[in-house]
This record gives C-alpha cells, sequence and structure tokens, in this order.
C-alpha cells in the first residue's frame, strides 16, 4: 500500500513538474528571447516609427530584444494574417492602427477577424495628420486648393498608403465633406507615397505630421491643413482643414495587440511596460 501510495505520489509530481514545464511563464520570467513586432505596414511610416520607439524602450526595460517586422502590403492584411497565424506564446505582437478598423468593415472577407484573432495588449499614440501640396500645384492655402478642385474635378490626385489606411480616409473625407473629385493613388507604404509627393509626381497627400515637417519646413511640399480642430503645436502657423471645411476632424492612432491566446501574463507585462513610455 505504501509502495503504491508513493507510485503516485511520484507520478503526481511529474505530472505537476510537465504541466508547470509547459505553463506560460511567470511575468518575471518573461520575456526570455526575442520578441517580435510585426508591423503591416513600409518602412519610414508613422507606425514604423513608433514600433521602432517602443520596440527600443522594451529591449531597454524588459532585458531582450524586440525586434521590428515590416511586412506591409494589402492595406495591412498581409502583415496582420502572418502575426494572426504566429504562435500565441508573447513573442510575437502586432503594431496595429485605426487601418485594422476600418478594414474590418471595407474588407469584410479576410483571413482573419481582428477582435477574434487578436487580444488587445495597449493603446500607444494618436497624432495629427497635415494636408500637403507638391509646390508645383498652383495653391498657397486650402481656399485656393479648393477653389482650383471644385473648377477642375478629377484633374488632381492624391497619394495614400493603401486603401483603409487614414490618410485614404482622410483623403475621402475630405472629397466628401468639401464636394470635390480627386482621384485616388494607392501605394503599398507610406515612404512611397511620400517620396511621389515630394518629387511632383503625385499632387496631394494627407500624412503624419511627425514624418511630413521636415518635408515641410525644407518647402519640398506645403503644408495646407492640419486634420484636427486645432492647430498642431508642431505646425503652428498651419490652419486646421476644419476652417475651410467646416466639422473635419481625422488623425491617425497605433495600438499594440498579439494573437489571441496569449499568456495573460505576458499580456499584462507588456500593457504595463507600454504605459510607462
Amino acid at each position: 500500500m505504501r509502495r503504491q501510495q508513493f507510485i503516485r505520489t511520484a507520478l503526481t509530481a511529474i505530472g505537476l513538474v510537465s504541466v508547470l514545464a509547459h505553463a506560460p511563464a511567470s511575468a518575471q520570467a518573461y520575456p526570455s528571447r526575442a520578441v517580435k513586432i510585426v508591423v503591416p505596414f513600409a518602412v519610414g511610416g508613422p507606425a514604423d516609427v513608433y514600433a521602432r520607439f517602443i520596440a527600443q524602450r522594451l529591449s531597454d526595460s524588459l532585458g531582450q530584444s524586440f525586434v521590428v517586422d515590416n511586412k506591409p502590403g494589402a492595406g495591412s492584411v498581409i502583415g496582420t494574417d502572418l502575426a494572426a497565424k504566429s504562435p500565441a506564446d508573447g513573442y510575437t505582437l502586432l503594431l496595429m492602427s485605426n487601418t485594422h478598423t476600418v478594414n474590418e468593415t471595407l474588407i469584410p472577407v479576410k483571413p482573419f477577424v481582428l477582435m477574434r484573432d487578436f487580444v488587445a495588449v495597449a493603446p500607444i499614440n494618436y497624432s495629427d495628420l497635415v494636408l500637403v501640396a507638391n509646390p508645383k500645384v498652383a495653391a498657397n492655402n486650402l481656399k485656393d486648393l479648393l477653389t482650383f478642385a471644385k473648377a477642375n474635378p478629377g484633374k488632381l490626385n492624391y497619394a495614400s498608403s493603401g486603401p483603409g489606411t487614414p490618410y485614404h480616409m482622410a483623403g475621402e473625407l475630405l472629397k466628401s465633406m468639401a464636394d470635390i473629385n480627386a482621384v485616388h493613388v494607392p501605394y503599398k507604404g507610406s515612404s512611397g507615397a511620400r517620396t511621389d509627393v515630394i518629387g511632383g509626381q503625385v499632387d496631394l497627400m494627407i500624412d503624419g505630421v511627425a514624418t511630413m515637417k521636415p518635408f515641410i519646413e525644407s518647402g519640398r511640399v506645403r503644408a495646407l491643413g492640419v486634420g484636427g480642430t486645432s492647430r498642431n503645436p508642431q505646425l503652428p502657423n498651419v490652419p486646421p482643414i476644419a476652417d475651410a471645411v467646416p466639422g473635419f476632424n481625422e488623425d491617425a492612432w497605433v495600438g499594440m495587440m498579439a494573437p489571441a491566446g496569449t499568456p495573460r501574463v505576458a499580456v499584462e507585462r507588456l500593457g504595463a511596460e507600454i504605459s510607462k513610455l
């Protein structure tokens, strides 16, 4: 009897060790290796900039490498699908934006469902947008631009980083609210769109303030209005688009998500660390 009891106790202990070996690591032990942040947008855009900022700070605070992996295309669907299919172990994260929420209705047939296949980790940031024009466009301000656009429907075009992105939706909102017609020119990422606006291949773009500011200051593009309802401190001399188009208000935001089923200790620790930044 004692022998059988010993065997049962030993087997129970072995089973417990096995369970613990496969259980999620404690908050203190996570992460124990490099973590990948999938960014479903191109290098050089606001989402990429924020991801690299977060990755460096998390690497410093948690003692493991956080590596940014850019997977742009299809308005964020390609990279997001890759993240959704990754192991839910805390070592793959997704840098998401309001593009994702738009795509839930704009692209109803996708290989993933955002709130089913991912869990929220933490909000990161939101930022103003700015409408810019190549200097070749004969408009010194938004009023001039709208007057020209109304007189020449379809002659102007605007670049975006792809369907469903904040830059695309802001452009369509402006067209609708101002009752103008401009041709949408989608790109795989914001870097290509930005480059072609600066180079004069495309007339207009609504972009993030942080990424477009250096080109505004150097005179390579002309700022016509910011997307918020008040002036942006980084561009104090640029009026809101709403001054010329009452009610216009559009911004961009980013956050962090992880595949559904990611251990709670990993989600909570990441959320706590990001909230400190």
